[in-house]
């Protein structure tokens, strides 16, 4: 009897953690949190002027944000949206699939310790670059992968390593990735910002994301920041 009472316990867990990143977070009542705080994670927003953006989408954006904060060079990351065209998406309209929008990140980077064309790196290495519209459990248009450049030379980065991933044979399948002009990111609201660092128990962090992360983290131990080892 207890032997099934545990199978059956981790069985309920397993369902709930695969659940969609979406079904996890509607109606969320996390606690609210601004990364505008100015902490040693998180510098203030006026701080971060100084530093180059780069925008990307690839699935839920708690695990995407959580991977780049983690890596050496980047000073702060957003999670928000951008590839539709509704002006201030909310997250159960993006979430339902009705704005055209992503899930996205915005990366606050300093090029002089971490080039674009490593972000590239990290960005392909830490998803499965051949899924189309979606990442894992998260299945749809609004957790497909984008590339969202900003100058010719951004395009050109993210053409050339795209190709050469392509090339290269180490996927049996086409890759997904879009790689698109930036027009607008719209931030989400604040209750997503900082999610697996403040929700590291929830239960779709927990059978998700920070497996995600974990497997990013191995392939290019070099890149991580110290502390945000998970």
């Amino acid at each position: 009897m207890k032997n099934i009472l545990v199978t059956t316990i981790f069985s309920l867990f397993l369902i709930f953690s695969l659940q969609s990143c979406a079904q996890n977070g509607t109606n969320s009542t996390q606690k609210q949190t601004s990364k505008a705080a100015g902490d040693n994670r998180h510098p203030s927003e006026e701080s971060l002027k100084k530093y180059s953006k780069a925008t990307f989408a690839s699935g839920c954006f708690w695990c995407v944000e959580a991977v780049y904060e983690s890596v050496k060079g980047v000073k702060e990351v957003y999670s928000g949206y951008a590839g539709g065209t509704e002006t201030n998406p909310s997250y159960e309209e993006v979430g339902a699939g009705r704005t055209g929008h992503a899930e996205a990140i915005e990366v606050y980077y300093d090029p002089a310790e971490i080039s674009y064309e490593t972000l590239l790196k990290v960005y392909f290495a830490s998803q499965n670059p051949t899924q189309a519209n979606g990442q894992g459990p998260d299945r749809g248009s609004q957790y497909r992968s984008i590339i969202f450049y900003r100058n010719e030379a951004e395009e050109k980065a993210a053409i050339e390593y795209k190709t050469k991933l392509t090339t290269s044979g180490k996927y049996d399948q086409p890759i997904a990735a879009e790689i698109v002009p930036f027009t607008k990111f719209w931030m989400a609201e604040g209750y997503h910002q900082n999610y697996v660092e403040l929700n590291p128990t929830q239960g779709y962090v927990m059978g998700e994301s920070i497996p995600r992360i974990k497997r990013f983290q191995g392939q290019m131990p070099e890149l991580i920041k110290e502390g945000y080892r998970f």
